[in-house]
């Protein structure tokens, strides 16, 4: 008897593919995402150099920089412009740019010393120390390689810039991220989560025989949240302003738009969720596992997402999340032009449309 009570909770579970999904699926999608999403290595990083002597030495540098397996030399210029160097940034070009001095080899020569600027996005304040780390132990063999070639006592100074975050406060890298995450929850979370509901209790069929269209129904259950993250948008920024010292360097404005954009992306996510699942806990589970997670993970907000493998980059970029963050950063931090993040912008908009258009369908085929 009691042989029997366990094979028939055995086939229970069997018979239930979300149980069968959450017990055996879970597991396999954390430790996957954990195991290579999670990692402080520098790897793939973009590195534009500026080298206006063009000697053996910086041809040297150069090529020890190319062979290594942590950078890959996207950009190389003869001419040092600050424009350009602002603008291999914000486009996304470069994560490094390694600026050397005029006549390099002459004066490493005759003076015994030259210098070298590496200059970091800053905005990641943990990434652009690793990154300055790694090149300026890649330039410290190279000197230590010429002291046993000449026996003379050379001096490479590496000066160290970081751009958008000179004090190298962790916030801001951390605020843009929050405001994705926080907004994820709100809207797609919670939405889900209260439309649900209302099937789950049947008082869904009492709405939807009511006179009001279905559609207003639909919006009178998103309006609270995406009041609320206005709410929240706003609370974020004058904590980030007068508590955390992150200044809003961009338009507050785009700043504005591009959240406005997001919250829409998200709340159309949560009705689409919530069309498809049929009880709270499933609504829950589904947005823990296809949102939280990845957002956390995969969306550049904690971890560069150029580290990850090729797979898991390229599902990157179906989360809204990093879209956004990217933007913010792009807008709030960096301080650039909106042009510079029309491509986020014109992504989530996409999304944005996309989803709605999902979600009405889902909505009537139920109906």
């Amino acid at each position: 008897m009691f042989l029997s009570f366990i094979k028939k909770e055995f086939l229970h579970i069997f018979r239930d593919p979300r149980t069968m999904l959450i017990t055996l699926g879970m597991p396999v999608v954390q430790i996957i995402l954990f195991g290579f999403a999670i990692t402080t290595e520098v790897k793939n990083v973009r590195v534009a150099v500026f080298d206006p002597s063009q000697d053996v030495s910086t041809q040297r540098i150069i090529n020890r920089l190319q062979v290594s397996e942590y950078f890959d030399i996207t950009h190389l210029e003869s001419s040092y412009a600050p424009t350009l160097l602002n603008s291999m940034f914000s486009k996304g070009i470069a994560d490094l740019v390694v600026a050397f001095s005029d006549r390099f080899d002459e004066s490493l020569m005759h003076t015994g010393k030259a210098s070298i600027q590496l200059i970091a996005d800053a905005t990641d304040p943990n990434q652009a120390t690793l990154l300055t780390g790694y090149a300026s132990s890649i330039i410290a063999d190279f000197q230590q390689e010429l002291m046993r070639e000449r026996s003379i006592p050379f001096l490479i100074e590496p000066e160290i810039r970081m751009l958008y975050n000179p004090q190298m406060k962790s916030a801001y890298n951390f605020v843009p991220g929050v405001m994705g995450l926080i907004l994820t929850l709100i809207c797609a979370m919670m939405t889900s989560i209260a439309i649900v509901r209302e099937k789950e209790t049947g008082t869904m069929e009492v709405l939807l025989v009511s006179p009001i269209k279905p559609i207003f129904i639909i919006l009178a259950k998103v309006a609270p949240y995406f009041t609320l993250s206005v709410v929240n948008i706003i609370s974020i920024l004058l904590l980030s302003v007068f508590v955390l010292d992150v200044p809003i360097a961009g338009s507050l404005f785009w700043l504005a738009m591009i959240s406005l954009v997001f919250i829409i992306v998200a709340l159309s996510l949560g009705i689409l969720i919530s069309s498809i699942v049929t009880s709270q806990v499933t609504a829950m589970l589904v947005s823990g596992m296809l949102l939280m997670m990845p957002v956390m993970l995969l969306s550049g907000m904690i971890f560069p997402i150029e580290n990850m493998p090729a797979i898991l980059q390229w599902f990157s970029h179906i989360i809204p999340a990093r879209w956004f963050i990217t933007a913010v950063r792009k807008v709030m931090i960096e301080g650039v032009d909106v042009s510079y993040a029309a491509k986020e912008l014109a992504i989530l908009a996409g999304m944005a449309i996309f989803l709605i258009g999902m979600s009405v369908k889902k909505f009537k085929v139920r109906l």
